[in-house]
This record gives structure tokens, sequence and C-alpha cells, in this order.
């Protein structure tokens, strides 16, 4: 199983996933999961073991909903994909980095990433699974969790849009300086990987690029449940 995720990601055209994130800030690696790892996934929900900590959105205005953090250590399932997404995510990490200016060079290697949030007191998992049922939606936010972060997240999609829920797209905003927000909406199938921005990327203008600032979140889930897996490369603030 894990073998065949790892065969997915080398084989994926890495080329055409850069140049859609070079210019939306996102793209959409197709059929990663199988519809029994997405079974899985899902029927895990219930095993308090698996988590550090349950967050109910409504408490927090944060919309309506339920989410997971899972503990360490991770499933091996969830493991693998950050590990070996990872190296493939670096180079667009790094030419954002490059292109804005900024210092940041990200390691090629996950575990010296982890090694730096340790560093700065970052040891807590991210990795979350998110749950919404009729009436459900999350508002637009940043996944950041500390000053050292990794620029670009990815969510699996654990149902199927228009059988298994309706609504519930994915939302992202696109906030370019002395202009008006630009909104996406996307409704990846299930078992689809959605790798984007988590804060910002560079756009070009007439002097070089610029940041365009980027938040995300969901939309009203109409009928049925919708159950995604979020995977964020940094780690949280103790």
């Amino acid at each position: 199983m894990l073998k065949n995720i790892r065969e997915k990601i080398a084989g994926a055209n890495w080329q055409d996933i850069a140049a859609s994130m070079h210019c939306n800030g996102y793209a959409v690696l197709s059929g990663l999961l199988s519809h029994a790892q997405c079974d899985t996934l899902k029927d895990r929900y219930d095993d308090t073991d698996a988590y550090r900590k349950t967050v109910v959105m409504a408490r927090h205005r944060f919309g309506l909903g339920e989410y997971k953090y899972f503990d360490y250590p991770l499933p091996e399932l969830i493991r693998t994909i950050r590990t070996d997404l990872y190296p493939y995510l670096v180079p667009i990490a790094n030419t954002w980095s490059h292109r804005l200016g900024l210092d940041t060079e990200y390691p090629e290697v996950h575990g010296e990433f982890l090694r730096q949030c340790r560093e700065n007191g970052q040891e807590q998992a991210t990795a979350l699974i998110l749950k919404y049922g009729p009436g459900g939606f999350n508002t637009l936010h940043q996944d950041l969790y500390g000053t050292v972060y990794f620029p670009i997240q990815i969510v699996l999609f654990l149902n199927e849009p228009g059988l298994d829920y309706t609504g519930g797209e994915f939302v992202m905003t696109q906030q370019l300086p002395r202009a008006q927000s630009k909104a996406m909406v996307l409704s990846p199938k299930r078992g689809d990987v959605l790798i984007f921005t988590t804060r910002f990327m560079p756009r070009k203008g007439t002097r070089g690029f610029y940041r365009a600032h980027m938040k995300h979140g969901v939309s009203e889930v109409r009928e049925g449940e919708r159950h995604t897996l979020g995977i964020i490369f940094h780690d949280a603030v103790s």
C-alpha cells in the first residue's frame, strides 16, 4: 500500500504541478488515495488514542464542524505522504523565496526542516482530520502555528463531492495590493490531493515580484458529510 503511494508521488507530473503553483497558488494531484484508504482514514475518526486535541469550530468562531489533530507518532500512511511529498515541493518553495528576496532556504529533507521547527519550540504534530455535516463551514484562515512554517500544504479529500455531500467547496482568496480579493472555488474528487499555498505566493508586477496574500476555507455544506485530511509540513508551538 505504501509502495503504491510512493510510486504515485514519484510518477506525478511535477512540472505541471509546479507551473500551476506558480500561476495559481494551487495544484491537484489526482487519485493519490484509493477509496479503501479514504475509508480507513474516515473510520479512524473516533479512535481517540490517535489524536492529541479536538477542536469544535463553533466555540472559537472558526466555523461549524470539528477537527482533530493527530499525535506523534503519526499513522504510517500520513507520515509517508508527508515525508515523500515534501522534497517535490521544496523547489517551488525556494523559488518563491528567491523571487520575493527572502533569506529562507528550505532543506531538501523533511526531517531537517522538522529539526528547525524543534529548535524554535515547535514540536506538536499538525496533521489533522476535519469533519463537516449539513450547515458546516470553515472561515478563511492561514495555518502557521509558529515562526517557522513551510509555505505550501496539502489537503486530501476523503468523500466524493456531489455523491457524499453537496456544497462544501474548497475556497481560496488572493489579496493583491490596492485591489479587491480574488476568490477561487475548487471541488477535488475523493482520493485527490490539493496542494496550495499556506500564506502567500509571488506575483509578477511591473517592478518585479510582490506578495499576493492567500487564505483558504470551506463553503457551507448543504447536505451529507464531508471529511478531509490536512497535512501541514511544519509543527506547532508546544
